[in-house]
């Protein structure tokens, strides 16, 4: 009796796999072996970055509160410990929007800050 493989399968698991490298460089789109290795190499790389840009994002925060807070003769580190002495909860991705679209929000904030 011949052995089944079920070639139906396979190919289309196959397919699966270069379907999701297509735009990739020379043979990594359509050599099966390097387009699967880059594919799963890919994969890594998307979880460690999607740690990376939290990171990432959050030291952008911290620079633009920073800058801010220097134009009103603050550091970064005295406006957040005043922040948080002060009770007011507000989060450093707001902080750096306010600082960025809308400086006298901002100035609001650091006066109520410096104030209490």
């Amino acid at each position: 009796m011949p052995r089944s493989v079920n070639h139906v399968a396979s190919r289309a698991r196959r397919k699966k796999i270069l379907k999701l490298t297509r735009g990739y460089y020379g043979c990594r789109r359509n050599v099966w072996t390097v387009a699967k290795n880059t594919w799963e190499k890919g994969l890594t790389y998307a979880y460690r970055d999607r740690k990376d840009k939290k990171r990432n994002f959050r030291a952008l925060w911290i620079q633009r509160i920073n800058a801010a807070a220097r134009m009103h003769d603050l550091s970064y580190s005295k406006l957040m410990g005043l922040i948080h002495k002060s009770g007011i909860e507000i989060n450093r991705k707001v902080l750096a929007d306010l600082a960025l679209n809308n400086p006298e929000a901002f100035a609001a904030v650091v006066e109520k800050v410096k104030n209490a």
